[in-house]
């Protein structure tokens, strides 16, 4: 049995994808809309909320846990006490009825800036913004913790896909957008993420063991818009590099990522293996203008 902490864009993904391979998934929500959602698609959920230890007490036995939270920013938790509180009140609920595999979802914010440097799992991490600082906190905690030997992390890029395209609603208004238009994006599809977190969870991956994971092409943040205002036939991209650094979600990261290990012992072959191949697979399904 697979047990999903955070059903959202990515979580969903890979419920369908171990679903394909007759497992049987449970999904552990905060949200008791998304879990009616869930219940009314076939689908089993628990509302817990991890932030409460004694709500995460009915949890069941399983074989295999993935931990993919989001945060929501319209609730008053602090970011801290669900990556990392969050985390450790789960893996002491869990340490009773220890899964064979944890997956932890990351982030290669855990970096920082990086100044044009590649980046590959040896990197030393110097995270500048606060989602870095607690992403790499959660990973010491799992390090460490009584789940270390079972678990396997996924620094993952920026996700991408059908429904998540990043500032195409500012693309097509014509509005500026809050990064450095030379600075590189590093990118994934989601649905290679969520390949990822499935080949992950199998036996023959070794654990404990980390990669990023990316496609291997940075793109800079100019070429990729003007890719995406060219497909989607909107206003060609206005950028803001001082809003950027003044926005809590601008960037002015500079990182080329490196995704050899990825390639080499998780997933040979992606189904997107660049941004161009991306933008155009959602293009042609018909996906509109999101955010």
């Amino acid at each position: 049995m697979k047990l999903i902490f955070g059903c959202g864009y990515l979580g969903e993904r890979v419920a369908a994808l171990w679903e394909q391979r007759g497992e049987t998934v449970v999904a552990v929500t905060r949200s008791a809309d998304r879990a009616k959602a869930w219940t009314a698609a076939g689908r089993s959920a628990i509302v817990a909320d991890v932030t409460q230890a004694d709500t995460l007490k009915r949890l069941p036995q399983a074989d295999t846990v993935l931990w993919a939270v989001g945060f929501d920013r319209s609730t008053n938790a602090k970011m801290r006490d669900v990556y990392v509180s969050g985390l450790s009140n789960t893996l002491t609920t869990l340490a009773e009825h220890p899964p064979g595999r944890f997956v932890y979802v990351s982030s290669t914010s855990v970096y920082g800036h990086a100044d044009g440097e590649v980046i590959d799992e040896s990197s030393t991490c110097t995270p500048d913004r606060e989602n870095g600082h607690v992403c790499l906190e959660a990973e010491a905690l799992l390090q460490n913790g009584p789940l270390a030997e079972q678990t396997i992390i996924l620094r993952l890029a920026g996700i991408y896909g059908p429904g998540r395209l990043p500032n195409l609603a500012r693309l097509s208004a014509g509005e500026a957008i809050a990064a450095e238009p030379e600075h590189r994006l590093n990118l994934i599809h989601v649905d290679d993420a969520a390949a990822a977190v499935t080949v992950a969870s199998t036996e023959n991956v070794e654990s404990p063991n980390l990669f990023v994971v990316a496609d291997g092409q940075p793109v800079k943040r100019r070429e990729f818009y003007q890719q995406a205002a060219t497909l989607w036939q909107t206003l060609p991209p206005v950028f803001d590099p001082v809003l950027a650094s003044r926005s809590r979600r601008g960037s002015t990261a500079d990182k080329r990522i490196d995704n050899t290990k990825l390639r080499h012992n998780l997933l040979p072959t992606l189904l997107y293996p660049d941004f161009q191949s991306g933008l155009t697979g959602i293009h042609s399904a018909g996906e509109e203008t999101g955010n």
